[in-house]
């Protein structure tokens, strides 16, 4: 299942998400449209994906995974040679919200709320640990992979070459790996689910934790969104020569896959209050260097491996916040609850450094933002650890 899921989740991520940024360069040379107009459609995509976060959540969590995600790939794939055709802008932004809203039906929450019906709360770590370990390779393979289809047969046949990725591998790889009749055998067992939709969550809103971890979330959200779409500007502005900003970011990748190795070797049985309260401790020095560091590689290539470790062990807790801090019971709904407000602020943070950056000229105040972020982050983390150990001591 998981080696089916994560190939899946490699060509979901590869062709949905790290496609974006190389096939909106080519189409902006080719169309002449302005680049915050075609990034405009990334915040219109990731808001749908917070409207849709709770729906498919709760549709997992009633057995429906299957149906969910494959028929979630076929459309992903028809909705990216619809792309491919696409002329007039208004046309781009219906068709990039719907992929946007398919996000939250193929990305890493749907696949986790399948592992945690198929494995049970207690079982789900190693699957999603190990799933995030297959995901990491998705820029790794796609980012080159769509460069040399740009190269050969420009950005609309690109789309049609990702759209059949999508139909032809995802699709049956969903169908293939998502057994409902097992996801039945479990839910028969201790751990079998007691309360679900959107009473879990009403019962998982009572509880100080949920909370705590919805404000983290939000600020990471906020702080990952606006490094992921800046931190390419941020640099050439600190006076970062271009080859040596590629070099930087270049190393966030890899040492996200290092960081969730270390997980799985080293923290294998450790309280994820623990592992997460551990890793948010690295995300505002980590701003704090990319804001504040000189210009040169060797110091700031060591920042981003700092950074990408930690959001890698960091997807990581996000997966096992639910079942292990919150509630055992319902992990698609009170997981899609829990997101929903991730996403939205996911949306709308890179607007919101643009415009602070166009105000300013500079990107110092942004900076100043995300350092305040990370500190929430990990403030807010901390407070949902110390809660949820309060609730296990008690119950």
């Amino acid at each position: 299942m998981i080696t089916a899921l994560g190939i899946a989740q490699i060509c979901s991520w590869g062709s949905l998400y790290y496609s974006f940024p190389l096939i909106a360069e080519a189409m902006r040379r080719d169309l002449g449209w302005a680049k915050p107009d075609l990034y405009l459609a990334v915040t219109i995509g990731l808001i749908a994906a917070s409207l849709a976060a709770y729906p498919v959540g709760a549709a997992i969590d009633r057995g429906r995974g299957r149906v969910v995600m494959a028929t979630a790939a076929l459309a992903a794939g028809l909705l990216l040679i619809m792309w491919s055709r696409v002329q007039s802008l208004y046309g781009f932004y219906l068709i990039f919200a719907a992929i946007g809203g398919l996000h939250a039906a193929t990305l890493y929450e749907p696949a986790f709320a399948v592992i945690a019906r198929r494995a049970g709360a207690s079982g789900a770590r190693r699957g999603i640990t190990a799933l995030t370990l297959w995901g990491g390779f998705a820029s790794t393979v796609f980012v080159p992979l769509i460069q040399f289809l740009l190269d050969q047969v420009g950005w609309r046949g690109a789309l049609i070459g990702l759209g059949l990725v999508n139909i032809l591998i995802c699709a049956p790889l969903y169908v293939f790996a998502i057994d409902p009749a097992r996801d039945q055998a479990v839910a028969g067992a201790a751990d079998r689910p007691t309360v679900t939709g959107r009473r879990a969550v009403v019962v998982a809103a009572g509880r100080p934790v949920f909370w705590a971890l919805v404000l983290a979330l939000v600020a990471y959200a906020a702080a990952f969104s606006i490094l992921t779409f800046h931190l390419y500007p941020i640099l050439l502005e600190k006076g970062l020569a271009p080859a040596a900003v590629v070099g930087v970011i270049a190393v966030i990748g890899p040492a996200q896959v290092a960081g969730r190795v270390l997980v799985w070797f080293f923290m294998a049985e450790a309280p994820v209050r623990r592992i997460g309260s551990v890793a948010v401790l690295a995300f505002p020095f980590a701003a704090a260097g990319f804001a504040f560091a000189p210009a040169e590689f060797w110091l700031l290539a060591p920042v981003a491996l700092f950074y990408g470790a930690a959001n890698g062990v960091l997807t990581i807790v996000r997966g096992l916040a639910v079942p292990e801090m919150v509630d055992r019971n319902a992990y698609g709904a009170i997981n899609g609850a829990l997101t929903a407000p991730m996403h939205l602020v996911q949306a709308l943070a890179p607007l919101a450094a643009a415009a602070l950056w166009a105000r300013d000229g500079d990107y110092d105040r942004v900076m100043l933002a995300v350092i305040a972020g990370t500190l929430v982050l990990a403030a807010s983390f901390w407070a949902a650890a110390l809660f949820s150990r309060r609730r296990r001591m008690s119950s």
